[in-house]
């Protein structure tokens, strides 16, 4: 009987097929992704330059896709895709801040990246001068972008802001302390206020509010003739002399007849101020109501505030304007009477 013949390695033929197939297919996923590695170090760092300057507004919430869709549609990066993948990669998905940009100089994209998570936004200056009142204030803000001047007005006024702040007002007319403030497009109205809130209760400090104290006006007293002296000061050199003839008027119970009380009661003031203007009623004319306004009529700044806790010591019930950022000031009514007749004639 013939025995069937066996080559030898037929049986495994098969088998060696099966393995050359695994290295090949092994060969090709390593040589692909060789090729993605290298495309994903050569895209991380290759530098871009935009075309001209960029800005690109990252919205609250926004997805990852279409944060790098935004910067690939700027030119600030050459594909979104693999940004998308950098980013997932590096953890940094989750950590990318809100806000504006301004891209213009060539940068890789771990470099933007990095600006992203470190949240290197558009900042805005805020200046607000000394005697700016509460609608200047807002109306300042909301030309950099900030909400508009109603909502600005409204948070302003707001009960429980009033409250958590600690501020014994309808407002907060006066207790915005006049600063330059650094803020980005994201920057709330509420969170400006609160900003310039903090900045005033930094400057008016414990001392200032016990020396106004001792002299019968409690803190919301001292902002409020504080405010009065910013208005009516031509400088800062003044404001003491100034502080200290509304003091004695206050204590000898004269009315303080300050214009710019009158002023910030009158509706829509038009720059013009008329006899019939101080002579209505208002709860800021201080020509027909005795005693401080309700409250300030601006924003003092921290030489009015010092001028109120630590006034001159003068004899001086009036004063009246030179004309040249400078007053005279006088201690009886007959001398400020020829005061007034030879500087408002100058005036005039």
């Amino acid at each position: 009987m013939m025995k069937a013949s066996h080559r030898p390695g037929t049986a495994a033929t098969p088998r060696r097929r099966l393995i050359l197939c695994l290295a090949l297919g092994l060969i090709a996923v390593l040589l692909a992704a060789g090729v993605f590695g290298l495309r994903q170090w050569w895209f991380q760092h290759w530098p871009v330059t935009p075309p001209g300057i960029q800005r690109v507004d990252i919205a609250p919430g926004t997805a990852l896709p279409q944060i790098a869709a935004q910067l690939e549609q700027a030119g600030v990066i050459g594909d979104a895709r693999h940004f998308a993948q950098l980013a997932r990669w590096r953890e940094a998905a989750q950590k990318i801040r809100a806000g504006s940009y301004e891209f213009s100089k060539a940068a890789t994209p771990v470099e933007v990246l990095d600006r992203l998570v470190a949240g290197d936004v558009i900042k805005i200056r805020i200046t607000i001068p000394e005697g700016f009142t509460l609608r200047e204030i807002a109306a300042r803000v909301a030309a950099v972008g900030i909400g508009t001047a109603a909502q600005f007005l409204q948070a302003a006024a707001d009960p429980a802001r009033l409250g958590k702040l600690g501020i014994p007002a309808r407002s907060l007319e006066g207790y915005l302390f006049p600063e330059t403030y650094t803020v980005t497009t994201t920057t709330t109205p509420g969170e400006v206020l609160r900003m310039m809130v903090a900045q005033f209760e930094r400057q008016l400090t414990p001392e200032m509010v016990a020396a106004a104290r001792a002299r019968g006006l409690d803190r919301h007293a001292l902002v409020t003739l504080a405010s009065i002296v910013q208005k009516e000061a031509g400088n800062e050199e003044e404001m003491p002399l100034i502080a200290g003839v509304f003091y004695n008027r206050l204590r000898k119970g004269m009315r303080l007849q300050a214009d710019p009380t009158v002023i910030y009661g009158i509706p829509d003031f038009d720059g013009n101020l008329t006899r019939r203007h101080l002579e209505t009623p208002t709860p800021y004319n201080t020509y027909t109501r005795a005693g401080l306004p309700p409250g300030p009529i601006a924003s003092p700044g921290l030489a009015a505030l010092r001028a109120v806790a630590q006034p001159a010591a003068t004899q001086a019930l009036y004063f009246v304007a030179t004309g040249e950022g400078r007053h005279v000031f006088n201690v009886t009514l007959d001398a400020h009477n020829r005061a007034v007749q030879r500087y408002q004639l100058k005036q005039r």
